[in-house]
């Protein structure tokens, strides 16, 4: 049995993505983030985070981790294609997500949605703008001539980095200046199995 630990507005939006994605028949238990420190979830992920996944005795935690393993498992030819060079691609986005990105759409989302209007900060959030120019560029370069990250097809690559970025329209975050990834990014967030995760709890 699979089971997937956490509300659909967190980041567990992504494994949720990656389970649709993959046809894998899964119970989602949507825990919210306040409550992913109880007891309970500690003895799943003793960092007191969600998500969490459950998969026939194993347990993972780590967004990323969780969709790489999933792919891995379920996506052959699929989410995860057969070349080990394809993986090296695989892994160089999805961390490159979590590293070059991420933290600076964190820094947006938080002086600009989540935190009371007293407490934030717009030279933070202009800085993180500028700071994203650079990895953006990178993505939007990567991205000429071709469909998707690793070429023609969809795989677990684009659906990482799409998910991190998919705060970026809420945010109004521009991205005319990089209209490969603005295409991308519109065509990702558009598939059936994205839009179905966002109708979750």
């Amino acid at each position: 049995m699979t089971k997937l630990y956490g509300t659909s507005r967190s980041r567990s939006a992504r494994s949720l993505w990656a389970l649709e994605e993959l046809g894998v028949k899964y119970e989602h238990v949507p825990i919210a983030t306040a409550e992913a420190k109880s007891a309970e979830n500690l003895k799943r992920n003793p960092n007191g985070h969600v998500p969490v996944l459950e998969d026939d005795g194993v347990v993972v935690w780590e967004s990323m981790a969780i969709n790489l393993y999933l792919a891995e498992k379920y996506g052959k030819n699929s989410l995860w294609p057969p070349d080990p060079a394809a993986h090296a691609d695989i892994y160089k986005w999805s961390f490159w997500a979590m590293s070059e990105v991420e933290p600076h759409l964190i820094t947006l989302l938080r002086n600009r949605v989540m935190n009371p209007p007293e407490q934030r900060d717009e030279k933070a959030a202009q800085a993180a703008v500028e700071t994203l120019k650079a990895p953006l560029n990178a993505l939007e370069e990567s991205l000429k001539g071709k469909e998707y990250l690793l070429g023609k097809n969809f795989t677990i690559a684009d659906l990482n980095v799409a998910a991190v970025m998919s705060w970026a329209p809420m945010m109004k975050l521009d991205l005319s200046s990089t209209p490969n990834v603005q295409a991308w990014l519109q065509k990702c967030l558009g598939r059936e199995a994205n839009k179905k995760v966002r109708g979750l709890k």
